[in-house]
């Protein structure tokens, strides 16, 4: 192949795979499934309309800037004679390649600002949500005008065994938790997203919602859903070892369901402030604790208590020593290693639970019967 010919290959190649995008995009993201997703907001469809929009201009300046330099290659080259022109400059051609570009800018401009002032207004919602980032779960915190709030840990559900190849993978590999976050349908639902160690991201595509979780500070973003349905994201901040083990599933139902949903969790967050004052036999703690240790504790210690990013907790030094030093590296954590502070991710009644647990089983055998009111009177020491 003449180099003229190759250099001709290289030069058609680009508008041919721009056109061919430009047309696989067309095509929507259930087929292509490239393309970006209309979603289930107003929001997310505008976006979508506006990716279109440019696209589509993107796409025509492309082939026009390369069909005029195609037809120059082509029509004007040496081999048939044509004489290279002698003027160095035009008025006309400087002023249009200047007023043209401003004028698509401008055009590009419009919808593009009606857009991101859509997205920015965060005023008038119909719910507040505090989202907080952890390494790795989310918490979610339901705030209403009276102050009580609803608040619980949304954890990764899939099981070890899945994740480590022991058994077949279900549908929603890693994107699915055992709290899901609920919302009414058509609510106004604005999410105060914030941290509470390392940068996180909270991203729920078909939401058209991204937005960083910074440790003290709190950014807002909101949704109004329109179809009700199960929604999946994920953490799009590298946050870590797990980071990659932190879903995020939002369940849209009608306004009658998630009253309902709602008034349930009121009525749970009151029976765990009746449970503190009651004493647990060891039996119960143990049953609550290895419940409360599978969900936010085995990732790291092991199923069996043997460890792997975390230490083991069989024959550990600190679960089998003394009691108010293991309450403590439980609850306040172990500052500069991966042991989180869980004394404001548990109640007291998981707290006196796990702990129990930590200290009875894989081998340990120490027996101690923790009582959530054992854990209030820490905390307050």
């Amino acid at each position: 192949m003449s180099f003229q010919a190759k250099r001709l290959c290289k030069l058609t190649l680009g508008p041919v795979l721009m056109l061919t995008s430009a047309l696989v995009l067309a095509a929507g993201g259930e087929t292509s499934q490239v393309n970006m997703s209309p979603g289930v907001t107003e929001v997310g469809k505008n976006i979508y309309d506006l990716h279109m929009i440019i696209l589509g201009i993107c796409t025509v300046i492309g082939l026009g800037v390369f069909g005029v330099m195609f037809y120059s290659i082509i029509y004007h080259r040496k081999s048939r004679g044509v004489a290279p022109a002698t003027f160095h400059e035009s008025t006309a051609v400087e002023i249009a390649w200047t007023v043209v570009p401003f004028l698509i800018l401008i055009l590009m401009a419009v919808p593009a600002t009606s857009t991101l002032l859509q997205i920015y207004d965060n005023d008038d919602a119909d719910l507040d949500i505090l989202v907080t980032g952890y390494q790795w779960k989310w918490k979610y915190e339901y705030i209403n005008e009276n102050g009580e709030n609803v608040s619980f840990f949304s954890n990764l559900k899939t099981a070890q065994g899945e994740i480590h190849n022991l058994e077949a993978k279900g549908e929603h590999y890693l994107l699915e938790v055992d709290e899901p976050l609920v919302i009414p349908v058509d609510k106004k639902v604005r999410f105060l997203v914030t941290a509470n160690d390392v940068i996180h991201s909270w991203w729920v595509p078909a939401l058209a919602v991204k937005k960083d979780a910074i440790p003290g500070f709190i950014n807002e973003t909101w949704a109004r859903v329109e179809q009700t349905g199960v929604y999946r994201g994920q953490c799009a901040e590298l946050c870590g070892t797990n980071h990659g083990f932190m879903p995020i599933v939002v369940n849209v139902v009608d306004q009658s369901e998630f009253d309902q949903w709602l008034g349930e969790k009121e009525k749970d967050a009151a029976a765990v402030k009746k449970l503190m004052a009651q004493n647990f036999t060891l039996d119960e703690l143990m049953a609550r604790g290895k419940s409360v240790y599978a969900r936010n504790c085995q990732a790291c210690h092991g199923a069996n208590g043997e460890g792997g990013v975390g230490k083991a907790i069989a024959g550990s030094p600190i679960a089998t020593g003394d009691l108010a030093t293991h309450m403590d590296v439980v609850i306040h954590g172990v500052p500069g290693t991966a042991m989180q502070a869980f004394g404001g991710q548990l109640n007291d009644v998981d707290m006196a639970a796990v702990l129990t647990y930590q200290r009875s089983a894989f081998g340990n055998n120490m027996g101690d019967k923790v009582q959530p009111i054992d854990v209030f009177n820490h905390k307050k020491g």
